[in-house]
């Protein structure tokens, strides 16, 4: 079979920013590259051993410069079918590791695993943290633990763009930002709701282009239409701010997700399959905090004339309709009416805002007792 460099090598799936995932055609060019700048700016090489245990499927422990990226340099690359710490600080210690893929809820849960003092786990250079920022305090906490290694935060998406901190930024580069461009060529703008560039310092969503983002979703054109601008640049949704040293700030983000974890979820696809329960007569899903994985889920629903309904019911529901196990609910609050903005829709802020001051009164109620 004839394979050309700029032939779809995988298909990544989109969080689902409109409801329903869409399709991202990944090149073999797209790949190749995307591996080895990753690699470039990791302390990747010949003696390095990359522990793998995130599912392969995600750009992160595959590409990021993961499995492909040491493999390309000739490094050795350690899969883990578990993330329990009992079986990866052993791995680490055996193997003699020296990089290793985490997400944040994965990290503090090992930090917090008193396993981790039983190991030697000095072998560890580089924990590479993404899909969701990282608190410094665990940051702070695994330099403790293990004086070895550097925590490295990035910033990514399945779309392409990747950013890394440096190794050597300082120290309060590396726990303000989430990185900067991998790649020379990449093009990044901060726009203003006009698409007319902030000025620096400003807030702005973050705009990108280059070798190895993707040129458009698979067979969505209409959507297409809405995610590019005119000259190529993919809108991300995200919004950032430029920090003095180069790197780029996480502020917030325009699309409706929730980041479980870094598991990207989509309100409305989750909304969508809640308005089909026969009780249900209006829902909406938020986010709510946690300090573990930075955001669950809460869904507010509103239920028609005479109906009940508790979270076990819809967790139920939703899981007969074949949805992945972490897009599920986490609390269930039953409403009378949802906040509304001027223009007539949910507003999710306000009720985000809601229930995030309930969980802290329910909190409060609990130490009382």
């Amino acid at each position: 079979i004839a394979i050309d460099p700029e032939d779809p090598a995988l298909f990544q799936l989109s969080g689902g920013t409109t409801g329903v995932p869409k399709l991202i055609p990944r090149t073999h060019n797209d790949y190749l590259y995307n591996s080895k700048m990753a690699a470039s700016v990791t302390a990747v090489g010949p003696d390095k051993i990359l522990l793998d245990a995130l599912p392969l499927a995600h750009n992160l422990p595959l590409a990021c410069p993961g499995l492909q990226g040491f493999l390309l340099h000739g490094g050795k690359v350690v899969l883990a079918n578990t993330t329990r710490g009992e079986d990866i600080f052993p791995l680490v210690e055996r193997h003699r590791v020296t990089h290793i893929h985490v997400v944040p809820a994965l990290l503090i849960r090992w930090i917090n695993d008193p396993l981790i003092k039983k190991f030697d786990l000095s072998s560890l250079k580089v924990i590479q943290s993404g899909g969701q920022r990282l608190q410094p305090e665990a940051r702070r906490r695994a330099k403790e633990l293990i004086p070895s290694v550097t925590v490295q935060e990035n910033f990514g998406m399945s779309e392409g763009m990747l950013m890394f901190v440096g190794l050597d930024d300082p120290e309060e580069v590396r726990m303000e930002t989430v990185g900067r461009p991998i790649s020379p060529d990449d093009e990044v703008r901060l726009v203003d709701e006009n698409d007319d560039e902030v000025a620096p310092g400003e807030v702005g969503e973050f705009l990108a282009r280059g070798p190895y983002t993707l040129r458009g979703y698979y067979g969505a054109p209409e959507h297409n239409a809405r995610a590019f601008t005119g000259d190529g640049f993919y809108r991300s949704g995200d919004l950032m701010r430029r920090h003095p040293s180069g790197n780029y700030m996480v502020e917030g983000r325009k699309k409706d997700l929730i980041n479980r974890g870094g598991e990207k979820i989509s309100a409305e696809e989750v909304e969508n399959l809640i308005l089909a329960h026969p009780a249900v007569k209006n829902a909406a899903c938020v986010a709510m905090p946690d300090p573990i994985l930075g955001e669950r889920m809460c869904a507010c629903v509103i239920l028609r004339g005479g109906g009940a309904l508790t979270l076990d019911e819809i967790v139920a529901f939703l899981a007969g309709q074949e949805i992945a196990r972490h897009k599920l609910p986490e609390r269930l609050e039953i409403m009378e009416d949802f906040p509304l903005s001027p223009f007539g829709k949910v507003s999710k802020k306000e009720l985000a805002e809601r229930i995030a001051l309930k969980l802290r009164a329910d909190a409060g109620a609990e130490v009382l007792r």
